[in-house]
């Protein structure tokens, strides 16, 4: 119990946008004083640093996307990450930017040049995040969502080298479409549409990682140590992830879909537990490559504050529920 009180109070000793969620989602703090640290992450720390390099076209690192991971949707998935509340003043003067002077001006096809931010371009794992950070932000991104449920292959996942090259889905697009359409089915901005196919879509979306265990081939059994396309180990848990799956992710994303855990998720879960180390926390074992717009933990190989939060509440949500 000491040891646990004593990963809480260094989790506690961090950035807002972290404290707040810890307070939320580990401490039962009341309502208020969650509400107000929350409050912080538009005013304080790494939300603040990420809204301050917003240039004035609306755009972060000069593009709507980019490879170097500090672009318009790379800052907007941080942000929605550390839960800047969308109804921030600050948030909303950005997101007012980016929603009327961002394009895709050669950032992806041609086809897509014109097109606002939150209209997306044409491939499914970026346009997943492209949706999720809209629609956490209430933006309008069904356009963005009908495309992705016109996208889903008969296995139950999404693939972006899908029709031309491949007919099975990638665990990496997969995560990415389901966090957008998890999102969407949230955001206030659904409205008064039906749901109903967004929900179903991610329905047969999150069957398709669990027939899989979240880390295995569904014709052999075995087990994938590794990404095909990058070379990524799914058993190594980075922040930010970006495009990348990895278990961590997965079980993450289960937990905030409110799924009930069952036997299929047993040994990612044990997977993930087994990654404590003797002080209680977890490390940051693989960080991409890339131009970070602000630092968001000590180092790859340290311990983490973004991986011992995330891993907490997964083992929090699977504890909970009988299985």
């Amino acid at each position: 119990m000491r040891a646990q009180q004593a990963v809480i109070e260094w989790l506690l000793d961090s950035d807002p946008s972290i404290r707040w969620q810890v307070m939320r989602d580990l401490t039962g703090a009341p309502p208020h004083e969650i509400a107000a640290e929350r409050a912080k992450v538009a005013a304080e720390g790494a939300g603040a640093c990420l809204l301050a390099l917003q240039q004035p076209d609306g755009r972060w690192g000069g593009v709507a996307w980019n490879h170097g991971w500090d672009s318009t949707m790379h800052v907007l998935w941080l942000l929605r990450e550390m839960g800047l509340d969308p109804a921030a003043d600050e948030a909303q003067r950005a997101l007012r930017r980016v929603r009327d002077h961002v394009t895709w001006q050669g950032c992806g096809p041609r086809e897509a040049d014109h097109n606002r931010f939150f209209e997306g371009e044409t491939e499914p794992c970026i346009n997943g995040q492209v949706a999720a950070a809209g629609a956490y932000f209430r933006q309008d991104v069904r356009n963005i969502i009908a495309r992705l449920l016109t996208e889903q292959l008969a296995d139950g996942g999404w693939n972006c080298e899908a029709p031309d090259r491949s007919r099975r889905s990638s665990f990496n697009t997969t995560i990415c479409v389901l966090e957008a359409l998890l999102e969407f089915e949230q955001s206030a901005v659904a409205g008064s549409r039906s749901i109903a196919a967004v929900e179903a879509a991610r329905l047969r979306g999150q069957e398709y990682l669990l027939e899989r265990r979240l880390l295995r081939r569904r014709s052999t059994g075995e087990r994938i140590e590794r990404d095909r396309k990058s070379g990524a180990e799914w058993s190594r848990f980075a922040f930010p992830a970006w495009w990348h799956y990895d278990v961590l992710r997965g079980l993450d994303y289960l937990r905030r879909a409110r799924v009930a855990p069952d036997e299929r998720v047993a040994e990612a879960v044990a997977l993930v537990a087994s990654k404590r180390d003797e002080a209680g926390r977890w490390s940051l074992e693989t960080q991409y490559p890339g131009r970070m717009p602000v630092a968001t933990d000590e180092g790859e190989g340290l311990p983490s504050r973004w991986n011992t939060l995330r891993a907490l509440r997964v083992l929090d949500w699977y504890a909970a529920e009988p299985q």
